[in-house]
Formats: C-alpha cells, structure tokens, sequence
C-alpha cells in the first residue's frame, strides 16, 4: 500500500472506520471534483473494512450501471486489493465477487441503479454495508431501498458523488443532513489527487465551463445558468456547401400548435453534418398541417436518400403511427431524457463530432436563445426555442450515443476562475 502516493484526504477515507474517533458513524459521504480520488480510495477502503469486520456476508457495489460500475470502481480496485492479499473469484454472469482473506470470505453484489424499476433488484437482500458510487445518478427510490437493506449489525453506508444542483435530493436530504444522520462528510478537490500533473490539472480547467466547471473541477454543487450550448461557435460548428454523405438518419421533433422541426443528417468521414432542415411554426403560418402534410414535407427533405431510420419525438403517437402505414421509413421513437440528452450533445459540439449548414437558419437561431431556465429550482431549460434543439438531442442520443452509460459533462457558461 505505500508505493501509492496518498494525500491527507485519501488517507482518511481509507482508515476512518478504524479510528476510535469515527468507529460510531454510520458512514461517509465523499463529493466534489472529478479525478479527485475519491471513488478509488473509498472503495479500496470498503473492502477493507468489511474484509476486516465481517466473515460469511453479503455487501452491495452500486453504479448507475453494472457496465459502468465495473469500468470506474472495480476494474481499478481489483489490482488494487490483490497487492495486499486478497483473493478475487469473479462471477461475471451473476454479477457478484467473492473476496478471500485470510480465513474470511465475503460476497460483493454488483447493482445498476439507472431508474425507478431498479429498487426491485436489491429488494430482499440483507446487508452488512453499501457503496454507491455516482448516487447523485441514480433514482431516490433506489438509493433508498439499498439503504434499508443494510441491516446487518454493525452496517455501514459509504456514498460517492461529483456535484450537481444545489436543489438536488441527496444534496439536501443526505449532505446537508450528514451529521443528523451519523455520516461523515468529505469534500474533495484536484488538489486532493497527489497522482495528477499540474498539466493534467490546467487541462481540466481549460476543459471545462460553467455550471460543469464549477460543479466537475472546482467541485461546488452550482446551479445551472444562460445559454444551455455556449461552446456552439458559429465559425467553427456551421458549414457551407454540400458534403458527400454514405449514411443517412432524420430526426424529427413534432408539434401542432408549436413547431415542428425535422433534420436531415449525413455521415461523412466520421462526422455527423446537419444538411438540411424542416422547420414549420403553425402560429406563424397561421395554419395547422396534418400528419399527412407534416409527412409529404419529410418526404421533401429526405429526397431519393436512403436514410437508416427516422428518429422520433415519442410523444408525436399519431406521426409515427403515419410513417409506419406508409412502410417506407423505419422510425424509432427517441429517448427524451432531456438532462443527458444536452450533456451528449454539448460534447458532440465541442468535439466536433456534429456540424450545421447554414441552410438551417431556424436551428441556427435556437442555439442563440435556448437558455436554462434559472428559476426551476433543478436542471432544466426554457421551454422556448427548443424545437430544433429536441431534435437533434434525439439524433445525438440515438446514433451517436455508443456506450449506453457514459456520463458527458460540457460547458455552460464559461468561468475563468480557477482554484
């Protein structure tokens, strides 16, 4: 264990639930930056602890899934605790790890709390202890029905979290309440990773802006504010001219009374370019169209192009029961999670993995004025100008999100302090 250079914090979360001053709590509670250290010394702390206290029983390992629980804790934590003595036998199909030390074995379960469905997996078990890594992630109904199963004696509960709203749940009902509740709380910072470079550090601050930066680099619970896509810089994110294309997907965003914005996207060279668009706003027309006419209007736009599917607002029921009588189109309805969608998006932009025509002058026009909404008290954006901007959440979300459990985080607005 010495040849891993630790700092001040790190060395606490490891031994903390072996000093007679911190024995009684119920357990700890870890935020603040990313690549802090945070989550691997607090996990390298958990077996620890429950390898030294208990003998024949059953722990919980939380993630918001099981794919990136395994990426982000365990796979850096089994190296980790083979060096001091511990012997792994890994059940992948069934998703638990037995550890052996010395003459103690015990069983480490593998949970994804990714929505409300997911407090039914833990229902049942018996616990003597819980890690939950990225909490702030995961339903309330699961954190909670994992915390009521640690009712082995001598339980205890071990959080991990980067920021996010200040108005989020578990900031308020577990942070804020951490000493009313027998937890230790501790708050991290870049600072507190002995491990990265000054460069390392300095690109996490150019990295990052806005709401993001202060909440993933200086590690405050901030609230979001202005435009939700400052990164979009009309020079470097719109193209003139025509590209050659060899794939195809349109997604379409489908309104009565409000707009209905439909985009056409290509592939070329690894990148997704915005060719065209449809963009119709009843009011301002002054006329509704049916489904059929919005359909004829599709049809326009995608031309003699063979297009792999059209990704679809999924409350537009009635459109996407037209395209599907007309047999022509496959149509997906689209994943609206509005929150991971714009996280998606945002680094699309800034890596330039999507770029606009200037012939999609409405969409254009939306990147300018689609803002967080200030007043929500969470993480949400006025429902104003968001026409074009739900669309091409859904093709982001649909094509070019590759890894189901990644977890984007880009810029808002910039700050220019650094800690």
């Amino acid at each position: 264990m010495t040849r891993y250079e630790r700092s001040l914090k790190q060395q606490f979360v490891l031994k903390w639930w072996n000093n007679p001053s911190f024995r009684s709590k119920d357990g700890i509670i870890c935020d603040g930056a990313i690549r802090s250290g945070k989550t691997l010394c607090m996990s390298e702390s958990f077996i620890m602890w429950a390898m030294s206290e208990f003998d024949g029983k059953c722990f919980a390992m939380c993630g918001k899934t099981i794919i990136s629980l395994r990426r982000n804790v365990v796979d850096p934590l089994l190296p980790r605790i083979k060096d001091i003595g511990m012997s792994i036998r890994e059940k992948i199909s069934a998703n638990y790890i037995d550890v052996t030390f010395g003459r103690r074995r015990n069983r480490f379960y593998l949970f994804g709390g990714r929505d409300e469905s997911s407090a039914s997996l833990i229902q049942g078990m018996t616990l003597a202890g819980l890690l939950m890594d990225e909490v702030v992630l995961m339903p309330r109904s699961f954190v909670e029905q994992a915390v009521a199963r640690c009712s082995e004696e001598g339980s205890k509960l071990w959080f991990n979290c980067n920021p996010d709203n200040p108005y989020h749940w578990f900031k308020k009902d577990w942070i804020d309440k951490a000493d009313r509740k027998g937890l230790i709380y501790v708050h991290f910072t870049l600072k507190d990773n002995p491990s990265l470079s000054k460069e390392i550090k300095r690109r996490y601050y150019r990295l990052y802006s806005g709401a993001f930066h202060r909440r993933f680099v200086l590690g405050k619970w901030a609230a979001a504010e202005g435009l939700v896509y400052p990164m979009f810089e009309p020079s470097i994110n719109i193209f003139d001219g025509n590209i050659v294309c060899d794939r195809y997907v349109v997604s379409c965003d489908y309104g009565t009374v409000n707009p209905s914005s439909f985009g056409l996207w290509g592939q070329s060279a690894g990148v997704w370019y915005r060719l065209d668009e449809y963009y119709y706003d009843s009011r301002a027309a002054g006329k509704r169209k049916t489904d059929e006419e919005h359909y004829e209007s599709l049809c326009r736009l995608i031309g003699d192009r063979n297009v792999d599917m059209i990704v679809c607002d999924p409350s537009a029921q009635s459109f996407i029961q037209c395209i599907q009588r007309h047999g022509k189109y496959s149509v997906l309805p689209a994943n609206n999670d509005v929150i991971r969608g714009i996280r998606l998006v945002s680094d699309c932009i800034r890596l330039g993995k999507i770029r606009f025509s200037a012939r999609c002058k409405d969409t254009i026009r939306e990147f300018s004025l689609y803002r967080w909404d200030e007043k929500a008290g969470k993480d949400s954006p006025v429902k104003e100008n968001d026409h074009a901007m739900d669309d091409i959440r859904y093709f982001v979300t649909a094509v070019l999100d590759q890894e189901e459990d990644d977890f984007f985080v880009i810029s808002l607005d910039r700050d220019t302090a650094e800690e």
